[in-house]
């Protein structure tokens, strides 16, 4: 393949991942969980390094931004829950979903990934910021903790 087809392909999937966050802003996003995990896996999906993103919502369930708020290697990334919090508060969101991506392939939680929802779970509920979703995307897999189950309880 050519740099000039290469170059192509490379600007038709910023446009389809431009529309489709374009598309999450104008949308419900918890009413259409399909919405979200197209945006996120077009989003992060096939990054070679994790990131950890935050999608703010307000009280209708709109997204009010989509932050990367921490970037790490190819098998961790640090994440603050203090961090977390404070750009929600500042963005006045009523209600937060986080996601990252996980380039191994496998996009089943880890230990830490569980431990980390409890401990955003409690912290936002503190401020009245309910955590609706911890997704974990893939290339090719895409895990929720709310479609899982894992959300009710903490767990």
């Amino acid at each position: 393949m050519g740099i000039s087809k290469w170059s192509q392909i490379q600007a038709a999937y910023e446009l389809v991942k431009r529309s489709l966050e374009e598309g999450l802003a104008q949308d419900s996003i918890f009413s259409s969980p399909s919405h979200v995990r197209e945006f996120l896996q077009a989003k992060i999906g096939r990054l070679p390094h994790e990131v950890f993103l935050c999608l703010y919502l307000d009280s209708r369930l709109h997204l009010i931004e989509c932050q990367e708020l921490f970037r790490g290697s190819i098998t961790h990334t640090a994440v603050y829950p203090r961090e977390i919090l404070k750009e929600a508060l500042a963005r006045n969101a009523s209600a937060l979903i986080v996601a990252h991506n996980h380039p191994s392939g496998n996009p089943l939680p880890s230990d830490s990934d569980q431990e980390l929802t409890k401990t955003l779970l409690n912290a936002l509920q503190l401020v009245d910021i309910p955590l609706l979703d911890h997704c974990i995307v893939s290339g090719s897999g895409f895990f929720s903790f709310s479609d899982s189950g894992l959300m009710n309880n903490g767990n």
